[in-house]
């Protein structure tokens, strides 16, 4: 069953493929079948540069399980650094 699922959003980062570091442009997040991954269903991270081509890509398929587990650290993450960012960034 195909989910249709997809999520495309602004990527400022970088990448490293099989040619080494490249600019990311975007990030696509889907829930479809996996290419690589023994799984009936997979969470799809894509992190890409779609001008240079399809070796300017990264991709990672997880389990809904592993996603969830992924999706929990970057919050975690995310509201650690921005609390160690507003502690640089205030006026004195």
């Amino acid at each position: 069953m195909c989910t249709s699922i997809v999520e495309i959003v602004p990527a400022d980062g970088a990448g490293k493929g099989g040619d080494g570091w490249f600019t990311l442009t975007h990030s696509v997040v889907s829930y479809d079948h996996p290419h690589h991954a023994l799984l009936e269903e997979a969470i799809t991270l894509d992190f890409v540069n779609s001008a240079m081509g399809p070796e300017a890509r990264v991709a990672v398929e997880l389990t809904l399980e592993s996603a969830k587990a992924l999706s929990q650290a970057l919050v975690k993450a995310i509201e650690a650094a921005d609390l160690a960012e507003g502690g640089r960034h205030r006026n004195t």
